[in-house]
């Protein structure tokens, strides 16, 4: 739920122009595995924290079966990973997001050039149009979605029309951070890979090939030892004024149900009033200790439903709060306030 791109992440390649994989071994060879059988699945829900490699993954994957449609072919049999050169064809059209054969579903903006909230329907059922075209070169067609979460009801039942009849050697990944919120009927529909949290040394290598850093820098083994194996973590709180508004943040959450509207007053003062990197560290330490806790109480879900049930109708508005503030580049203030009052209503 946190937004999209900080200013400092604005600055870092898109995942679609990215040629580095940090972690995932298992996951990437998952995927080559089943395209060099023939019989790959046509969809997968890659699923896991955000920040962590998923939509590069799904780039990676993209690239390397666009670039070789045979997957009987000796170059796909021999390979040991999908890495792509940079400088190959496929992928230079894939970074300038000009090829014909990937279509990528994420969030757009609307006419009045403010970023929307959802994927909506009517983005959804370009899907139809794509797959319903003259194939690419070597018959392959793609879709990233980018993310599964941020479908509408909608847009989500217009993708599952698609996966229910998916066109010959069309494949279709879906990136989400809540796998297990996805529509049940988009689940079972895709074969599931599930991507853990990277190593501090992962997320150091990640960050630092992204940002333009040495992998000695101080400050980035700080934010890494602080993010929690995401590097879309590590990158926001790269700095220290980041790292310690989340670390503000983190004690007034442990206080909870506890409230002191100064404390909160200060927070919001310090989240500034169009500093997007703050608000970013703001909104992830809310979200990682809503995750926390839901996590936790599933262990003893029938003892702990109501109080499960309550802050996963909270979570829901924290995130519509959150993108809106965003959007609409709302005061952080009341923001402040409103997460505190709804967190503390579900803690009691």
């Amino acid at each position: 739920m946190s937004p999209r791109r900080t200013e400092r992440e604005s600055a870092i390649p898109h995942p679609r122009e990215t040629s580095l994989l940090f972690g995932h071994r298992e996951a990437e060879s998952a995927l080559l595995t089943a395209y060099r059988s023939g019989r790959i699945p046509h969809a997968w829900l890659i699923g896991g924290p955000q920040g962590i490699g998923k939509a590069t993954l799904a780039y990676r994957a993209a690239r390397f079966v666009l670039a070789h449609g045979q997957p009987l072919s000796p170059v796909v049999q021999d390979a040991r990973d999908l890495a792509l050169d940079p400088d190959d064809a496929v992928a230079r059209q894939v970074a300038a997001g000009s090829h014909g054969g990937l279509l990528t579903l994420e969030r757009t903006a609307n006419d009045r050039g403010v970023m929307r909230t959802v994927i909506t329907v009517d983005e959804t059922r370009e899907t139809i149009a794509f797959f319903g075209s003259t194939a690419a070169a070597e018959g392959w067609r793609v879709c990233i979605v980018d993310t599964v979460d941020e479908l509408n009801p909608n847009a989500a039942n217009a993708l599952l029309k698609i996966l229910e009849e998916p066109p010959q050697r069309s494949l279709f990944l879906l990136v989400s951070h809540a796998p297990a919120r996805v529509l049940a009927t988009i689940q079972s529909r895709c074969r599931k890979l599930r991507l853990r949290s990277l190593t501090t040394d992962e997320v150091i290598g990640a960050a630092a090939a992204a940002a333009g850093l040495a992998p000695s820098d101080q400050a980035l083994r700080e934010a890494a030892d602080a993010s929690e194996g995401s590097v879309a973590r590590a990158l926001t709180l790269l700095g220290g004024d980041a790292l310690k508004l989340q670390q503000r943040t983190a004690a007034l959450l442990a206080r909870l149900p506890e409230v002191d509207p100064r404390e909160l007053h200060t927070l919001g003062d310090s989240l500034g009033s169009s500093d997007r990197v703050a608000l970013a560290a703001f909104v992830d330490g809310i979200d990682r200790w809503i995750a926390e806790r839901l996590h936790a109480d599933e262990a003893n879900a029938n003892q702990n439903l109501p109080r499960l049930a309550r802050l996963s109708e909270v979570w829901e508005k924290i995130v519509r709060a959150a993108r809106d503030t965003e959007t609409y580049n709302l005061e952080r203030k009341p923001l402040v306030f409103s997460v505190f009052g709804w967190l503390a209503d579900a803690t009691r």
